[in-house]
């Protein structure tokens, strides 16, 4: 079955954090990707800050078009960071593979998921 490791956090902390913290964070992504990869196909993503995302509001009326406006306007310090998603045995695989990433500047999720379609390319 398909799981996503999901990854919540403040914006811009890890990138404040000292060089040696980010290494150490990174060093669990690095070996989980490459854990990842040996065992077969994997997505992971990284969103980019705040910053740059634009939001689709519903739209106030019949026959009117969404609003569009600018920025992320959830009302929390933590965010959506990124994921990955992967197949695994069950939920217990899924949290050992998470476990690999667990930091103190990150609050992960872990959740089965269905494909709901679509195909990726990376070319």
């Amino acid at each position: 079955m398909m799981y996503a490791i999901t990854i919540y956090g403040e914006p811009g902390v890890f990138e404040n954090l000292p060089d040696e913290k980010q290494k150490q964070v990174l060093t669990g992504h690095y070996a989980l990707q490459e854990a990842l990869g040996e065992r077969g196909d994997y997505l992971s993503i990284k969103l980019m800050p705040p910053a740059t995302a634009v939001t689709v509001d519903p739209a106030p009326g019949r026959a009117q078009a969404p609003l569009i406006v600018d920025g992320p306007f959830a009302e929390t310090k933590e965010g959506f960071l990124g994921f990955y998603a992967a197949d695994f045995n069950d939920l217990q695989e899924a949290l050992k593979f998470a476990e690999m990433i667990s930091s103190p500047i990150a609050r992960l999720e872990v959740r089965p998921v269905a494909w709901a379609g679509g195909v990726l390319s990376t070319g």
